[in-house]
């Protein structure tokens, strides 16, 4: 196992590659996209946003000016221990990360009130800003691994958690979240977006299940639901930025949980904006 140094340095490194750094899957699907986008003026932000993210890989700096807020999911094997130690560990290392990338000095000061209203100032620390509770579920792999993942403003006010009633019709379901979708892109602005969604028997449950589908979805790989999704948003002609074309959405990211004898599914949809999924992995068990 990691003493608490190592693990604060790899936190800390995945922290800054999550904010700085498009995976391999997504690079792939923006080249994708410009080979096939229609519109030039789309093709030509298609272009830019994967230049700006080569520049940003580069010089390890934020891919966005709004850099994010962490969000953790924390994998761990059947014979693998969490300690309270390795949490402690974990923050810190975040802590570090945050000043490294830099982050954006984002976080509010002051009680209860003065943080819902904004009037307690803001922190000038880049570590004022506090990851998200860390969500941990078990892996059928003998390790510990820990995905950090970078949320912004704009998705999270486009985002939404509801019910839906199905009517014992998967297709009412998938409907729904593509209203949902093609107002959300509409809005946002930062598109081409990637729409993570799950599906679940509670708000808190649907909401860890789209952070779940972010962690394990690929742009390489579409279910059949998630590729219809995809391509009736894609349909809409929102296009990059809002100027029209064929890239309102480059992939959707849909995890499915159980579900119980009822007439609604709570739906959790986030329109992840076009530097988003930003995300990186690393294992904490040696």
């Amino acid at each position: 196992m990691m003493n608490d140094a190592q693990i604060i340095e790899k936190v800390r490194d995945t922290l800054v590659a999550a904010g700085s750094t498009f995976r391999d899957d997504k690079k792939n699907a923006y080249c994708r996209a410009i080979a096939t986008e229609s519109n030039p003026k789309a093709k030509w932000v298609l272009e830019t946003i994967l230049q700006n993210a080569e520049a940003a890989e580069q010089q390890c700096s934020p891919l966005c000016d709004d850099s994010g807020i962490p969000h953790l999911l924390l994998e761990v094997g059947e014979n693998q221990a969490v300690t309270g130690r390795m949490l402690a560990a974990i923050k810190e290392g975040v802590a570090q990360g945050l000043r490294a990338l830099p982050g954006r000095p984002m976080g509010i000061m002051g009680d209860d009130s003065h943080r819902i209203d904004q009037s307690g100032g803001l922190n000038p620390d880049s570590a004022g800003v506090e990851p998200s509770p860390i969500l941990i579920r078990q892996t059928d792999e003998d390790v510990i691994r820990l995905h950090i993942m970078m949320f912004g403003g704009g998705p999270a006010i486009r985002a939404k958690t509801y019910r839906v009633f199905h009517k014992h019709n998967t297709q009412v379901v998938l409907d729904e979240i593509v209203d949902w979708a093609k107002e959300a892109v509409g809005l946002l602005g930062c598109s081409p977006c990637t729409l993570a969604v799950g599906i679940g028997r509670s708000h808190f449950e649907a909401s860890s299940l789209m952070l779940q589908a972010l962690a394990d979805g690929s742009y390489d790989m579409q279910s059949e639901m998630e590729a219809e999704i995809t391509r009736r948003v894609n349909q809409s002609n929102i296009g990059p930025l809002g100027l029209h074309g064929d890239t309102s959405v480059l992939a959707t990211f849909m995890k499915v949980g159980p579900q119980r004898a009822s007439g609604v599914r709570i739906v959790c949809l986030r329109p992840c904006c076009c530097f988003e999924p930003r995300i990186w992995s690393a294992t904490l068990s040696e």
